[in-house]
């Protein structure tokens, strides 16, 4: 993403936070912006080495509480198979998050399908389960990498 997209971006989060009445902290703010700019998911250690960057005395308690504040929020989304991050860019409501996470160039694509959603969550009830947060991920290949590869 570029510059005007990740102010763009932050500035939406900004007004998000004041409202809900928590800080977008100098930390996380640059956290927030430094997922902005991936292409694709990024380990908490690399997001590390970045932030030392522009905050040289980062430390990983610094990278793991901006990244776990930021995912309690709803701004970013974490990608259990492979422990990365990715950001959310319509984070303004809460959602079932559906990733298509591509094992070649590493690109995660977020979708949103309300019929596998409501299907999952009524199963689960049916066990007699609630669900309070879903992440489904599907690893494959992005329609970029199996053009180049035909």
């Amino acid at each position: 993403m570029n510059n005007n997209n990740t102010e763009q971006l932050l500035s939406r989060a900004e007004t998000l936070c004041v409202h809900r009445g928590v800080r977008l902290t100098p930390a996380r703010r640059e956290v927030f912006a430094l997922l902005s700019q991936q292409e694709g998911a990024i380990g908490a250690y690399d997001l590390l080495e970045q932030l030392k960057e522009v905050v040289p005395n980062a430390k990983p308690p610094t990278i793991y509480r901006a990244l776990d504040f930021l995912q309690s929020q709803g701004f970013v989304h974490k990608i259990s198979s492979s422990n990365s991050y990715v950001l959310c860019s319509h984070f303004e409501k809460q959602h079932p998050v559906q990733m298509l996470i591509c094992r070649v160039c590493g690109s995660v694509q977020e979708i949103h399908s309300d019929g596998v959603h409501e299907q999952f969550i009524d199963q689960a009830r049916a066990e007699g389960f609630a669900v309070e947060q879903q992440t489904v991920e599907a690893l494959g290949v992005c329609a970029q990498c199996a053009h180049k590869s035909s």
